[in-house]
């Protein structure tokens, strides 16, 4: 775009006071090898674009809600199928949910007796920097996330999993090993992603963690959630963040359309 309007301006087209604003003074502090600065150094100020701008933006995968019904299906154990819907369900990063501590899941129709106030089964998500599997939340803000009660389920079976492990009695995690040694110690990062690459190749398509982040986010701005709901809810301190999470597919464009069809009046 620079070189075209440096053309332009050698033509008269564009004016030149145009094109000095594409570059600016820069002094080259690590010359590459072989290079003449000058004998004063001299040399060694160039030209440098002013401007950059990202060519192309990096795409978001997203799963449908039939590829998150398959994982579910397909998903060996109940640990993994718990996983898939909290991340599902919540929008939970996986580091807050690899950090989850037994105390956060307030399952019950009323956690009163837990001391807490909040009505109905909900998740508290709170960042905590001695988890011993460095699972850390990236919000410094705690949050509450409410769940469904197809998830209490699939957290009850999962509870039922983890009982005929002895050594997982006494963790306070909420995900740990029940599968291979040690028996009972915090999943970690590496094993999740482990458990994640060989569920895609069962189910035949990608499916990492964030994804599923991502298409709850998708899904409840499409349903019409208040744009602000969801930045609590996913636990973004800007709305600037919530831009990555909103795409118009072609669907959605048609139905736009054909809802404002001002030559449907004419017919």
């Amino acid at each position: 775009m620079g070189e075209f309007l440096r053309f332009g301006a050698a033509h008269g087209w564009v004016p030149a006071a145009t094109t000095a604003l594409l570059s600016e003074p820069k002094v080259l502090h690590c010359a590459p090898p072989g290079y003449d600065g000058g004998e004063s150094g001299q040399l060694r100020q160039v030209r440098a674009a002013a401007f950059r701008f990202k060519i192309t933006e990096p795409g978001y995968e997203d799963l449908s809600p039939e590829q998150i019904r398959r994982m579910l299906a397909l998903a060996p154990r109940a640990r993994e199928r718990f996983l898939i819907g909290l991340l599902a369900c919540t929008g939970l990063r996986i580091g807050e949910a690899l950090g989850l501590h037994r105390s956060d899941l307030h399952l019950l129709a009323s956690s009163r007796a837990a001391g807490c106030g909040i009505e109905g089964p909900h998740v508290h998500v709170r960042r905590r920097v001695d988890n011993p599997n460095r699972a850390l939340a990236k919000s410094r803000f705690s949050r509450t996330v409410p769940v469904t009660a197809g998830l209490v389920a699939l957290y009850t079976d999962y509870q039922y999993e983890r009982d005929r492990v002895p050594q997982a009695a006494s963790s306070p995690m909420v995900f740990v090993n029940l599968f291979r040694p040690p028996l009972g110690r915090p999943m970690s990062y590496p094993s999740t992603k482990e458990a994640f690459d060989r569920l895609a190749r069962t189910v035949g398509h990608a499916c990492r963690p964030h994804m599923l982040r991502h298409a709850a986010a998708t899904r409840w701005l499409r349903d019409g959630v208040d744009r602000d709901v969801v930045q609590r809810l996913l636990g973004h301190a800007s709305p600037l963040s919530m831009e990555h999470y909103r795409h118009v597919d072609a669907a959605e464009a048609r139905a736009a359309v054909e809802h404002v069809n001002w030559l449907r009046e004419r017919s």
